[in-house]
């Protein structure tokens, strides 16, 4: 898969997914963390075959081992080796077997109707072919199976995007919009598949410290290296300013589209 160099290079190492799942762990406010809702949505049997597409560190599982029936055939894949590698890492402790590979979603090499579900996990919108990856995943489900493809939506985040226009005007015209979206995602599975169902999950963030939101930041390379610490003092001061908390909103959620 032909990742744009930049996306490529975010994450090749685990550290920048790392520095966002961290602005997530240490500060959401929802009533249930997000790993443990998008678990909710499978809505699987207790024997089934799952692919992961995108795994990143393995999160999704780890933080989930306890409830994953022993009747569960997983393999995780991603493109990125240190991502592959980190998740094998998280997850040999979880008490269940995984099968790791390194993959590209637009070519799986696994035979057609394999699969009882694909999960796609805040990735697709990183992929150049999209139509060519929701063809190989329709591909390898097989017939009524499900996949589980989580985006966030137009106003994600958007309090911490003003911030970083605010600290450097230069960057506003890169905000980061996805290509598949709750809003657009609709539409770009219909193609694919015969029923898709949107759903939204409910949480914010209540952030009180600077250094974890300057590692978000940083993580997405739209600021300079050397603009890392006049960054932390905008910060700190609009912390401040604002009685010691900024408030940022979640407009995230997954489709739930069945073969």
């Amino acid at each position: 898969m032909n990742i744009p160099e930049g996306v490529a290079r975010q994450y090749s190492a685990a550290s920048n997914l790392r520095a966002r799942m961290q602005l997530h762990e240490r500060f959401g406010v929802s009533a249930q963390p997000w790993m443990a809702w998008v678990m909710d949505q499978f809505a699987l049997p207790a024997q089934a075959r799952i692919l992961e597409v995108g795994c990143g560190v393995g999160k999704l599982w780890q933080e989930n081992a306890h409830r994953l029936p022993p009747g569960w055939d997983v393999t995780l894949t991603d493109q990125s080796a240190g991502m592959l590698s980190q998740a094998q890492a998280n997850l040999a402790g979880a008490g269940h077997p995984f099968q790791f590979e390194q993959v590209d979603v637009q070519s799986l090499p696994y035979a057609g109707e394999t699969f009882d579900a694909v999960v796609a996990n805040h990735m697709l919108y990183h992929v150049p072919d999209l139509p060519a990856a929701l063809g190989e995943i329709r591909r390898v489900l097989k017939p009524r199976g499900a996949l589980i493809a989580a985006t966030n939506g137009e106003r994600h985040m958007v309090e911490l995007h003003e911030l970083v226009e605010r600290f450097a005007p230069e960057i506003a015209s890169h905000r980061w919009r996805e290509a598949f979206s709750l809003e657009t995602g609709l539409a770009l599975l219909a193609p694919f598949f015969a029923d898709v169902e949107r759903r939204r999950y409910t949480g914010g963030l209540r952030v009180t410290e600077a250094g974890p939101l300057v590692a978000y930041i940083m993580s997405t390379e739209l600021i300079p290296t050397e603009q890392r610490a006049p960054m932390a003092r905008f910060l700190e001061a609009e912390l401040a300013s604002r009685g010691g908390m900024i408030e940022i909103q979640q407009d995230t959620g997954l489709f739930r589209a069945m073969k």
